[in-house]
């Protein structure tokens, strides 16, 4: 979101942010309250429609509503005549845990039912029945009051993976548009001459560690791994005892691109869906390709052979197989490194993302003056340098590791 804000800020737009803290709601009393409140707050549309008077936004671009602003912002909008974008930057609509994962595994045991009773049953959201409860009853209630068919203009996923979950769970299909994240300022072009893999990411079960230090034992081909997380202890131990992973542990983003320019390929094992990777992303600006789970955002955004290679999630045979290969074949992976530049320069830069996203705005005012003139929303041309607010909920740190 910042680097939006920034973006539109540097083309000579006006751009008001209003933002919440979710950091206070500690106490019983206060999570009570609030999880009433995140089905709709009174209090959030009386700020908002505050805010919306004196500022006068032509666009409002909403990032994040939960906990504390909840879909009620929507309405404000819609009572002052204001077209309402919305990034969807996680699967919380459709899963109380927000990751459409459990157990160790991809789950979709709530997309699509009219109440996500086995998300509320296991806890998904911080392990809360009460938490998740009140989660899969504020996607229900809006569900069922068609919130994004009458009160949202425009609905942003980031993938073509993330667009047909939403569709599955029951989002509007014709309000849904992709468009993705973008990095800035652009890393610039490697060499991959470093004679190693690298995983960058956090370390946890989802991201796929267990897979990937199960395949790093089995081989001799060297891997750095960069990040933190509940297994950085694991990895640290698996480290010592093999002799081709060295760890680095946490570093800035400086030394990611160096270490991405670098290196012969980026490993990402993850074994859930994933909502769009910025490592892809910054790996393809650096014109390496990813070896990853052919999974989710993952599969949609790496062309198998192409950019890089895919292989069955969780299965430390077929990546340890897909590893040998690209190290065997240098030549080719760096034609798919070339390819992956390719893929970002289309897609990934900041002047590319600029442009959808004033088609996006475009659109969005477009639907709101005549709202049955569309069957989806078009993308004609830039809308003028005029103002638009973004609103988002602001999680604590703590909050916000995963999704």
């Amino acid at each position: 979101m910042q680097l939006e804000q920034a973006l539109c800020a540097s083309r000579g737009h006006e751009v008001h942010l209003l933002e919440t803290s979710s950091a206070h709601i500690n106490g019983i009393w206060t999570k009570a309250r609030t999880s009433l409140t995140s089905i709709y707050s009174s209090g959030s549309r009386r700020a908002v429609t505050k805010a919306l008077s004196e500022i006068k936004p032509d666009v409002v671009h909403v990032h994040n509503f939960f906990p504390t602003l909840s879909p009620s912002v929507y309405f404000a909008c819609t009572e002052a005549g204001i077209p309402v974008v919305q990034t969807l930057h996680n699967y919380r609509l459709l899963c109380p845990g927000a990751t459409l994962f459990r157990k160790g595994q991809p789950c979709e045991e709530c997309v699509g039912k009219a109440i996500a009773w086995r998300g509320i049953k296991e806890g998904c959201y911080r392990s809360s029945c009460i938490g998740s409860a009140s989660v899969a009853i504020m996607a229900s209630v809006h569900r069922g009051l068609r919130t994004y068919n009458r009160h949202v203009q425009t609905i942003i996923a980031l993938t073509d993976f993330a667009r047909a979950k939403y569709i599955e769970g029951g989002l509007p299909a014709d309000r849904i548009v992709v468009k993705p994240n973008f990095i800035a300022p652009d890393p610039g072009i490697g060499g991959g001459h470093g004679e190693f893999v690298l995983f960058v990411g956090r370390l946890s079960e989802e991201k796929g560690l267990p897979t990937l230090l199960a395949a790093w034992r089995k081989m001799h081909v060297p891997l750095k791994i960069i990040g933190s997380g509940p297994l950085a202890g694991l990895v640290a131990r698996v480290a010592q005892e093999v002799g081709n992973i060295t760890y680095l542990g946490q570093r800035p983003p400086t030394d990611v691109y160096n270490a991405l320019r670098d290196a012969r390929a980026l490993v990402l094992p993850s074994r859930w869906y994933e909502v769009m990777p910025l490592t892809i992303i910054e790996s393809f600006a650096s014109g390496i390709p990813v070896i990853a789970s052919k999974l989710g955002a993952m599969e949609s955004m790496i062309a198998d052979g192409h950019t890089g290679l895919h292989f069955t999630p969780g299965d430390v045979d077929d990546l340890t197989a897909k590893v040998e290969w690209a190290w065997m074949h240098a030549r080719q992976m760096r034609s798919m490194g070339l390819a992956a530049r390719a893929e970002y320069e289309a897609k990934y830069t900041p002047e590319r993302n600029y442009e959808i996203l004033m088609e996006i705005y475009d659109a969005s005012i477009q639907r709101r003056t005549s709202p049955h003139r569309f069957a989806e929303p078009p993308l004609p041309r830039p809308v003028p340098r005029e103002e638009f607010a973004e609103v988002q909920n602001s999680c604590s740190r703590t909050s916000t590791q995963s999704v």
